[in-house]
């Protein structure tokens, strides 16, 4: 049905996964993908430095407002609107890469693809398959075999990383479901168990890079 999308998708990734392997061709793609998301990065950036600077603002319509909780919510969001920026402001990025996420998905879940048969699937980083998720790697090979471990070490990782990401999410207790916003990073290590290892290396790269970013343009 995607194959309009995931045939020259996956022939360029075989090519550069036959040049230098599939984990490395992955790490590459993926620093592309986000080389080609900065300036969408560096516009986060800029609203959330915004929204800094609306903290004492956001204090003194808490303190206004703190026996209307809808007139605050209200309030705050007309001070955001003023200002150019959203309490969902640093989100957009990660939107943004669903498509690729998706197209790695299906690159490295589908035996055929265009009509070819795919070699991807035959790949393996550190002995993990990169097709195979953390449920299918313990079921070959057990739960503390080799493979395992590697897979598990790299949600640990991913783990780490949104830790970090957390720590940079600019809370607003003035909107209901607003804390939500420094949960939303784990999301990826729940995603990785459950997909194709290559994705988890993926989310590796690309929350590392998010991180990285967020704290050097906002700093």
């Amino acid at each position: 049905m995607f194959d309009f999308i995931l045939g020259p998708a996956y022939d360029a990734t075989a090519a550069l996964a036959g040049l230098v392997g599939a984990a490395p061709a992955i790490v590459l793609l993926t620093l592309l993908v986000r080389l080609a998301l900065l300036p969408l990065g560096i516009r986060q950036a800029k609203l959330q430095r915004i929204r800094q600077k609306l903290a004492p603002d956001l204090a003194k319509l808490r303190k206004r407002h703190a026996d209307d909780p809808e007139r605050m919510a209200r309030e705050v969001q007309a001070l955001y609107a003023g200002a150019g920026t959203s309490i969902f402001a640093g989100v957009g990025t990660g939107l943004a890469q669903i498509p690729f996420v998706f197209v790695l998905y299906n690159l490295f879940t589908h035996p055929v693809i265009a009509g070819q048969q795919n070699v991807l699937m035959t790949h393996s980083a550190l002995s993990v398959p990169l097709s195979e998720h953390l449920g299918a790697v313990i079921a070959h090979s057990g739960l503390f075999g080799g493979p395992t471990l590697v897979f598990v070490g790299l949600l640990v990782l991913i783990a780490l990383v949104a830790w970090q990401s957390s720590r940079l999410v600019i809370g607003t207790p003035e909107m209901p479901g607003s804390g939500l916003l420094k949960l939303l990073p784990y999301g990826t290590v729940l995603a990785a168990a459950f997909l194709p290892f290559a994705t988890g290396v993926y989310l590796l790269i690309s929350t590392a890079w998010t991180t990285t970013e967020r704290r050097l343009l906002t700093a």
